[in-house]
């Protein structure tokens, strides 16, 4: 590699930890090609990055910006002030950071910090995690240097030339599963005889699948198989009352940090359909049933759920049915070894285990290519 000044990077975005992570995991890649390198973090204040963001041990500024609402709030009418603020601010970061590149993994903070980077002749970089992406990226991809994907087909939103698919990157600790099973069944508590389901409830976001649950798991004992329970803690009492009459094997979270484990244990998977989630599924390669969240924006959700359903990795079952179907899906898929094998299979060929890599590495190509 040529010699180069320490490359100064900044890293936008954030809201969820479905931004935040990839992000963390970005700048980490960029360390490890680059350890001199100078890495900066602008995020929206009060969103969950300005804990997380120096928790990995990175400097983090914050812009006053937030969502735009779908119906008329009073939030929607500080928006404009809260857009030309967060304009401001960033031209002033910029100014004194003096970036080489500025990267955008969406979410809030990325559009003013973008547009701002653009305009003022910084390099930028996106990074689109859903196979439908959102509208700050479609308004920031014009002006892009390049834009990480993670499926296929996005030349319908993006300039084709700018596209590199590099999927999407996760926390390699959450999918390191490889020879844990016997401590994740001792440490969940379970029988490692028995088939294993984890659901993954959650935030408000996960109500139906909590909800649909509790409602089968009188099935869970009679057909034998174990429960691991990550609930969020709005649901977290009443799980905890909606399993007390029943014998051992049902185990309920509000949280789970060891995900390691819990995808070790797992013979079958219940999770949403964020963009995160189902890079982690492909790495593990694990049978999963997708309930995607009828209200993520442009339901990106199903779109991202319906591009496993095409290859045959993974089973869809609609929010609107779900209290009627999971059981019966979750009970046929977990009494059929040849369909778990082969969702199994083919979600694992879809996995891109390299993105942090590929995309710290094209982020170098693009400084270089400036200074050349």
């Amino acid at each position: 590699m040529p010699t180069m000044q320490p490359p100064r990077i900044i890293v936008s975005g954030g809201g969820t930890g479905g931004h935040i992570f990839p992000a963390i995991a970005i700048a980490n890649a960029i360390k490890a090609l680059h350890p001199d390198a100078v890495i900066l973090f602008v995020g929206a204040k009060g969103r969950m990055e300005m804990e997380k963001v120096p928790a990995a041990g990175y400097d983090i500024e914050g812009l006053w910006i937030s969502g735009l609402q779908r119906k008329l709030t009073p939030q929607n009418l500080a928006f404009p002030f809260k857009v030309i603020s967060s304009l401001l601010k960033a031209r002033k970061i910029i100014k004194s950071f003096k970036p080489d590149i500025a990267i955008g993994v969406g979410g809030y903070a990325s559009g003013p910090l973008l547009k701002a980077a653009g305009s003022m002749g910084v390099a930028t970089m996106i990074q689109e995690q859903n196979s439908f992406p959102g509208i700050t990226n479609k308004m920031l991809a014009q002006k892009a240097d390049r834009i990480c994907v993670a499926y296929d087909n996005m030349d319908r939103w993006f300039p084709k030339e700018k596209i590199t698919k590099t999927g999407n990157p996760v926390r390699r600790k959450m999918v390191d599963i490889s020879g844990k099973r016997e401590m994740a069944i001792n440490h969940f508590g379970l029988d490692p005889t028995k088939k294993t389901v984890f659901c993954m409830g959650g935030s408000l976001g996960a109500r139906t699948i909590n909800h649909s649950v509790a409602a089968m798991l009188q099935q869970f004992g009679e057909n034998n198989v174990q429960l691991i329970w990550q609930t969020g803690k709005l649901y977290h009492e009443q799980a905890l009352k909606d399993v007390s009459t029943f014998a051992e094997g049902l185990c309920v979270k509000d949280f789970i940090y060891e995900m390691d484990l819990a995808y070790a244990a797992a013979d079958v998977i219940v999770s949403r359909a964020g963009a995160m989630s189902i890079s982690e599924l492909c790495l593990i390669g694990k049978p999963a049933i997708l309930v995607p969240l009828p209200s993520a924006a442009e339901d990106h959700q199903t779109k991202n759920a319906q591009a496993l359903v095409d290859e045959n990795a993974a089973i869809l079952v609609p929010d609107s049915t779900c209290r009627e179907t999971l059981a019966q899906e979750m009970m046929a898929l977990l009494a059929d070894q040849d369909k778990q094998q082969q969702l199994g299979q083919n979600i694992l060929k879809m996995a891109m285990p390299e993105a942090d890599a590929q995309i710290a590495k094209l982020a170098i190509e693009i400084i270089q290519n400036k200074h050349s």
